[in-house]
């Protein structure tokens, strides 16, 4: 992170919602400790609409446990206010750390969960992350308005400014989930190469190596605790883990442009089956777009042939008779024949 979003992301406006007065002077006390000025904080959570429309926060701390309006109807609320297509950060501090109340939460909207009683240092940094995807996304919504307005002549220059925000997007993710080092940048050309041994145009080959190192966006919203397990997920953390490819397709939803299209594309269905037994939407065959289902393969590969905090990386060789027992239950059969024909593709 640059530091001239770490100094944007210091001017935040941060909205505490907590009935108890103590917490909120807490909070208070901790955020102006590390330089935030712009704090407001509600002990009465019947106020939390009607102060955020008019604070418009750039990230709400939210206690779930409190009368009269819980923090649920809270995320109701601010669910149905705020646009599809922006990031707001909602970290929830609760003593209610159950699987249900955090399925729930995440649902609504939720980007993150800390549990009561909780280490400062953690609060502040997962605040700081927070914060500097929020404005992260913001600088890609401007850069999408200001291509909207733009004239032909400029063009290249703005597709040149935007792919920079977008490999920076592409970059937080990784910080998110360090374990997987050029996770992201490997897809990319890996993908790239395998479209254009299918025989797409290669200005659909420049969109696939731009958009394939966002396919794992999404997980910027979930909880370092899911995301950084060094051991398999529960069946309530993998359904945790699932909902990034909606959130990373919210993410990059509304562009204008067909290298956002494609990324949204990918973000969203890059987990689909060929059989149909994927996820979110449960797609099947030629259902899943072209590029999520090159993404798919391009993202095994990489996935098996490289260390994970769960695993060790397996041979190329070994990946491969992975890859092709998949054939056709995971993946597009004619994408796994190229992919296996091209020993370039995964030497």
């Amino acid at each position: 992170m640059n530091l001239q979003l770490r100094h944007e992301a210091r001017h935040a406006r941060v909205l505490i919602v907590d009935d108890q007065p103590a917490n909120v002077r807490l909070l208070r006390q901790m955020l102006m400790g590390e330089g935030y000025q712009d704090i407001r904080g509600i002990t009465d959570s019947r106020e939390a609409l009607a102060t955020f429309l008019e604070f418009q926060p750039d990230l709400v701390l939210l206690d779930l446990q409190m009368p009269g309006m819980d923090g649920f109807a809270v995320l109701e609320q601010l669910q149905s206010t705020v646009p599809g297509d922006h990031y707001l950060p909602i970290l929830v501090l609760t003593g209610d750390g159950g699987r249900n109340a955090r399925e729930r939460a995440l649902g609504m909207g939720a980007k993150d969960f800390v549990d009561k009683p909780f280490h400062v240092a953690e609060v502040l940094l997962r605040i700081r992350n927070l914060l500097e995807t929020r404005f992260l996304h913001l600088q890609l919504h401007n850069q999408k308005a200001v291509l909207r307005s733009q004239v032909e002549d400029r063009t290249r220059e703005l597709f040149a400014s935007q792919t920079e925000v977008l490999d920076r997007l592409a970059q937080a993710a990784e910080f998110r989930d360090v374990d997987t080092g050029e996770h992201a940048q490997r897809v990319g050309e890996l993908a790239a190469k395998l479209g254009s041994s299918l025989g797409l145009p290669a200005d659909e080959v420049a969109l696939l190596r731009r958009a394939a190192p966002l396919h794992d966006l999404g997980k910027i919203g979930i909880p370092d605790s899911i995301l950084r397990k060094p051991g398999p997920l529960a069946p309530d953390e993998f359904s945790a883990m699932k909902t990034h490819t909606v959130i990373g397709a919210r993410l990059l939803s509304g562009g204008g442009t067909p290298l956002m299209q494609m990324a949204q594309r990918i973000a969203l269905s890059h987990h689909e089956r060929w059989n149909g037994d994927g996820y979110p939407a449960g797609l099947r065959a030629t259902d899943i777009p072209l590029e999520a289902r090159i993404v798919a393969v391009a993202d095994y590969f990489d996935a098996l042939t490289h260390d994970r905090p769960y695993r060790q990386a397996v041979a190329p060789d070994s990946a491969c008779e992975m890859l092709r027992d998949e054939r056709g239950r995971a993946f597009d059969p004619e994408i796994v024949d190229h992919f296996l024909d091209g020993a370039e593709l995964h030497r």
